[in-house]
């Protein structure tokens, strides 16, 4: 699991998390509301595009749909009028959700980080990461919660990162980040922080550990 070359765990104190992916999965509403908006400028959604949307922000993600428009130029006005259309249909779906959804998995991995007294943080570029983490239930596991309405830069700039360690009260190099994306582990990267990539959409050698499930979390901490 520990890469040759790769960083060692010996005094982290902070644990930070990478909401949708990680913790939670929304890909399907994601999917969702950005194929209504696709519908509706014209231009064709499929899964290609939206696996491109992975770990991007919510306007980057919306110039990767309309590289195929072909209708009137959009102005700056119209481009944040569909990106707020997104995230309210976005936020609909969201409702559906609960404690239901976070799996056992999910929990007990949280918990037993928690009892080996690792501090705890979610970082996240989605303004709706607060929301989420209230509806199903993961509050009291978090010391802190980073969502985008605090950044200025979204990853794979490590401010989002950077802030959640000093939430924490650590330095960057106490901290380890635990992420489904490579803009997400490139940001850690940057951070000066240990990078565990999750999943199959970050290549093993992009991060110090990989693990293909979370659990696995308690073999390394």
């Amino acid at each position: 699991m520990r890469k040759e070359g790769g960083g060692t765990t010996a005094g982290i104190r902070g644990v930070i998390f990478d909401l949708d992916g990680v913790l939670v999965h929304t890909d399907r509403f994601h999917c969702e509301a950005w194929k209504r908006i696709a519908n509706q400028c014209g231009v064709p959604f499929d899964e290609t595009v939206n696996d491109r949307l992975r770990g991007v922000g919510r306007m980057d993600s919306l110039e990767i749909i309309l590289e195929a428009y072909e209708g009137p130029e959009l102005s700056p006005e119209e481009k944040y009028r569909l990106t707020e259309q997104k995230n309210e249909l976005y936020r609909c779906f969201l409702q559906t959700m609960g404690p239901r959804d976070i799996s056992e998995e999910v929990r007990g991995t949280l918990s037993s980080l928690k009892k080996r007294g690792y501090l705890l943080a979610v970082g996240s570029s989605s303004r709706n990461a607060p929301f989420i983490v209230r509806q199903t239930g993961l509050e009291p596991f978090f010391d802190a919660v980073i969502d985008g309405s605090q950044l200025q830069r979204p990853k794979p700039d490590p401010q989002v990162f950077l802030l959640a360690a000093a939430r924490l009260g650590t330095e960057a190099a106490e901290c380890a980040v635990v992420e489904d994306a490579c803009s997400g582990v490139l940001a850690a990267k940057s951070a000066g922080m240990i990078s565990v990539g999750i999943g199959s959409a970050v290549p093993a050698e992009a991060s110090d550990y990989h693990i293909d499930h979370l659990q696995e979390l308690l073999e390394i901490f």
